[in-house]
């Protein structure tokens, strides 16, 4: 996974950033506008003058020198660090706890998808198969009208197969897209309880982290690294935590668009009728030729190409996540 770590103004506390920003600099285009009297007349004293030119020099200081622009960038990004998150969850480990409830609920949604797509393959699956009986009938009953120089029988027996023999056709198409639907469908599941797995192992292992690194870490100390050119270990520990956090709110959002696609797709399908929409079918190919999944990476292609026969019988495996979690490299920074 790339570590794509977002900038402070990227994030929603650098929004807040912005809008205080653009405040200040308002109110300090206004407050030049209406102090510009009071500036002149203080510069015609000579004393006032000395103490308005230690001011400037003082805010030039803070301009040149990088370690006062740290501390005071430091101090400015904290600020609107705690003013955002009076108003929304910025805290990225109460982000991820959130997500990990969304998962649950979206994997309990996606089994009953499972389920219910399985019983439609089913019930698909016997009246191809009733159907393909019914044409050998048909074909059956027409050789024998044929033998018997019955050519009425002989005509409608033979174009009850063709009819049933070219819907069977279209059934069989249908079948093999409820295939890839169904295999898609198990891999994500089968990729997501592993995410979610990783998640709940993450969270719990670096919110104790978190928790002594805030213990150990005072405001100060934070603010004297950053003065000293060093960078903060809580801010690059909470960076970690934010591209977990927009990586899993990247494969929820592709887990919810797939089931609801999925769902209009199986929703289109009317089995007691023998009929389906095309539309259903064109949702499937739509997501088919689109780039690679989040949460299925490489396997994509392979799921959509498969030739093999899906066992409908057969369980679905919940596979356990092996070796390292897949996102410890993002704190290689502790080593």
């Amino acid at each position: 996974m790339k570590n794509n770590q977002k900038s402070f103004w990227q994030r929603p506390e650098g929004k807040t950033g912005m809008l205080f920003a653009g405040l200040f600099s308002v109110g300090a285009i206004y407050g030049m506008y209406k102090l510009a009297p009071i500036l002149i007349s203080v510069a015609e004293n000579s004393l006032y003058l000395g103490g308005l030119l230690a001011l400037i020099a003082g805010l030039a200081y803070m301009v040149v020198d990088p370690k006062m622009r740290n501390l005071v960038s430091y101090v400015y990004k904290s600020i609107m660090r705690w003013i955002t998150g009076i108003f929304i969850q910025i805290d990225p480990i109460g982000i991820l706890k959130s997500y990990i409830d969304d998962l649950k609920m979206n994997l309990k949604k996606m089994n009953k998808q499972i389920s219910a797509l399985n019983g439609q393959m089913k019930k698909l699956k016997q009246v191809i198969v009733d159907n393909q009986k019914n044409i050998s009938a048909n074909l059956k009953l027409a050789s024998a009208a044929k033998q018997q120089e019955n050519k009425g029988m002989m005509i409608l027996k033979s174009r009850k197969a063709g009819r049933l023999k070219e819907s069977n056709m279209k059934l069989d198409e249908l079948y093999n897209k409820m295939e890839i639907l169904y295999r898609v469908l198990s891999k994500m599941y089968e990729n997501s309880e592993i995410m979610l797995e990783d998640i709940i192992d993450q969270v719990m292992v670096k919110e104790q982290e978190r928790d002594a690194i805030i213990a150990s870490h005072s405001a100060m100390k934070s603010a004297m690294n950053i003065i000293a050119g060093n960078s903060d270990k809580k801010e690059m520990f909470d960076r970690a935590l934010e591209v977990i956090a927009d990586d899993v709110s990247m494969k929820i959002g592709e887990m919810e668009r797939f089931m609801e696609m999925s769902n209009s797709f199986m929703d289109s399908i009317d089995l007691q009728n023998f009929v389906f929409e095309e539309e259903g079918l064109e949702l499937l190919e739509k997501w088919e030729n689109e780039g690679v999944s989040l949460i299925l990476g490489s396997d994509k292609d392979m799921l959509i190409h498969d030739q093999h026969h899906v066992d409908l019988d057969a369980p679905i495996i919940n596979k356990k996540s092996k070796g390292n979690n897949q996102y410890s490299d993002l704190f290689n920074f502790e080593d």
